[in-house]
């Protein structure tokens, strides 16, 4: 009798790195390299850390870091595994610079601000996070409401589940299993991915003249290896417009992420 094994193929891994866009290479290259740095350096991990009653005017900087920094090797793995064919995808369909600006500034800002105000302000808590999962839950949002355009349910026996709200369900089974994991900070980043995904603030994106005089003043796309173009994007400046014909086929303190 023949077994057929599921076969681990380095190649394949290989070229699929070597393909990954910029700014996805930018940002993954970013947190491994605070990582690394931090293992001589614990310092870093309380600096970069998302502390809210260490925010301030001299700290504003922990509002784009915190996503960078993990606290170990497994907690750095898992959310790299999760982030990357998500922000690749993000970076294909928008452009380099698109994702350059949303992920060094409102995709920070914004799911960190909330988190801040809600614990400072609501809890009175003082809870410390850091980890790219605020970053894969808010794409996963995004990904969830285009998802729902076509395919608004999904079935589980006489249920009809909306497919908007599967990475909530997948966001409280992660809390439930997972020590340490923030489950406010997880429902921050998705927050500003529902928001991105129903296009309420794609008002931050820059207008596209000014992405393309820039792509071509600075000739980008020639003098850049892996750069995405304003005009190589794959489905346009915001997506697949849905259509009219929905598919019924189914489909130190805490940290962000498993």
């Amino acid at each position: 009798m023949a077994y057929t094994f599921v076969q681990f193929n380095p190649a394949r891994i290989r070229s699929y790195i070597f393909r990954l866009p910029l700014c996805t290479r930018i940002l993954l290259f970013a947190i491994f390299v605070l990582w690394l740095a931090s293992i001589p350096l614990t310092w870093l991990r309380a600096w970069a850390a998302l502390i809210p009653r260490e925010v301030g005017l001299a700290s504003m900087y922990r509002l784009n870091t915190f996503p960078l920094m993990h606290l170990g090797f497994f907690h750095l793995i898992f959310n790299v595994l999760a982030l990357t064919p998500l922000l690749e995808r993000f970076e294909a369909e928008y452009g380099t610079l698109v994702t350059l600006v949303l992920f060094t500034g409102p995709f920070g800002t914004l799911p960190g601000g909330i988190y801040v105000l809600v614990e400072r302000g609501v809890l009175r808590s003082n809870t410390a996070v850091q980890g790219a999962s605020i970053w894969v839950f808010l794409l996963l949002a995004s990904e969830a409401m285009k998802t729902y355009k076509a395919n608004p349910h999904f079935s589980i026996g006489p249920y009809k589940i909306p497919t908007w709200s599967t990475p909530l369900f997948l966001i409280l089974v992660i809390s439930f299993l997972v020590p340490n994991t923030s489950l406010l900070g997880h429902l921050c980043g998705a927050a500003i991915g529902y928001l991105w995904g129903l296009s309420y603030i794609k008002f931050l994106v820059p207008p596209e003249k000014i992405l393309r005089y820039i792509e071509s003043k600075l000739n980008l796309l020639g003098r850049l290896p892996h750069y995405v173009s304003v005009d190589q994007k794959t489905y346009g400046r915001y997506g697949v417009l849905p259509t009219t014909t929905a598919s019924r086929s189914p489909e130190g303190g805490q940290r962000l992420g498993p």
